[in-house]
């Protein structure tokens, strides 16, 4: 809640100071871009794009702190500026902003630590997380210009990944 409450202050500052942030985001391959790894996820084009990040944030975080605490320590950082250098690295010339790298990256990590653990309450959050945002999986191809699915695919497969690698760092569940 409050790194959400975080975005809603930075978009209701620059639209209050009447400026563009969006310069502040990821451009791939530059020294300037550098600052949008820490930067773009902080950055919303439109209120509609930061509504748009707010609930599946909120929703899924709050399902990966429960179910996954000890394991969200590691995922949020790593998916965090580990999408931003993705995005740097390998996307296409454009100013890269917003925060849905972070939560592709807690959505496929739910979705698959809960496949890879098998237990009750692993299946129980997968399938909600599953049931509310399965849509979202969408977001990872390169459906419209102005979106960057490279947050998304980066963001997804930093979440993927992590899911092998963490997958018993949370105790399971007492049967």
């Amino acid at each position: 809640l409050t790194f959400v409450l975080l975005l809603w202050v930075i978009k209701f500052t620059e639209y209050f100071a009447g400026t563009d942030f969006n310069q502040l985001g990821i451009y791939p391959r530059s020294a300037t871009g550098l600052i949008g790894i820490i930067c773009s996820p902080l950055i919303h084009s439109s209120f509609a794009h930061l509504f748009a990040n707010t609930a599946p944030i909120i929703l899924i975080g709050t399902m990966l702190l429960y179910g996954y605490p000890r394991a969200a320590r590691v995922l949020l950082p790593v998916v965090y500026v580990g999408s931003g250098i993705a995005v740097w690295l390998f996307a296409r010339e454009s100013y890269h902003i917003g925060a849905s790298g972070l939560a592709f990256g807690m959505l496929l990590f739910v979705f698959t630590v809960g496949i890879l653990r098998w237990d009750r309450r692993a299946i129980a959050i997968s399938l909600i997380v599953f049931f509310l945002y399965g849509g979202m999986i969408l977001g990872i191809l390169p459906v419209k210009q102005e979106i960057s699915f490279e947050s998304h695919l980066s963001g997804a497969l930093i979440g993927v990944l992590l899911a092998f690698r963490l997958r018993q760092h949370d105790p399971a569940p007492p049967r």
